[in-house]
């Protein structure tokens, strides 16, 4: 998994960028960047799309890949799994709620990719 999920941010951050350059224009606007730019319905998407990826990429997913790599070390100390029944010692316990609050945010962030992605795909539905 910590070598799978920057793969994928990364693809996730990439995609608006290359969205944002393939946009098609119409009689009424651009193409391209500029398109997206004078354009605030497909702007917004595509950037909130852009920012939760790499939020994930350069700060979150780091962080939950290095809470992970915490919790093993501390599951050899142990002698117990994260995951089996508790009690846990002091460490493990910390590092299960810090773990479970990055899962989240990184969740969250990739909800925020999936909505952008819909929305733009809504708007470029709309204009056939």
């Amino acid at each position: 998994m910590a070598k799978l999920f920057p793969v994928y941010f990364t693809m996730q951050t990439a995609l608006p960028v290359v969205l944002a350059l393939t946009y098609p224009g119409d009689s009424f606007s651009q193409s391209g960047v500029a398109g997206v730019l004078e354009n605030t319905s497909v702007l917004y998407p595509i950037a909130a799309t852009f920012l939760s990826a790499l939020a994930n990429l350069a700060v979150v997913g780091p962080a939950t890949t290095k809470c992970m790599d915490q919790r093993k070390l501390q599951e050899r100390k142990d002698g117990k799994k994260s995951y089996d029944a508790p009690p846990h010692s002091q460490e493990m316990t910390a590092l299960n709620k810090r773990f479970s609050v990055l899962h989240g945010a990184s969740s969250l962030l990739n909800l925020g990719t999936f909505i952008g992605s819909v929305v733009y795909g809504f708007n470029l539905a709309s204009r056939l």
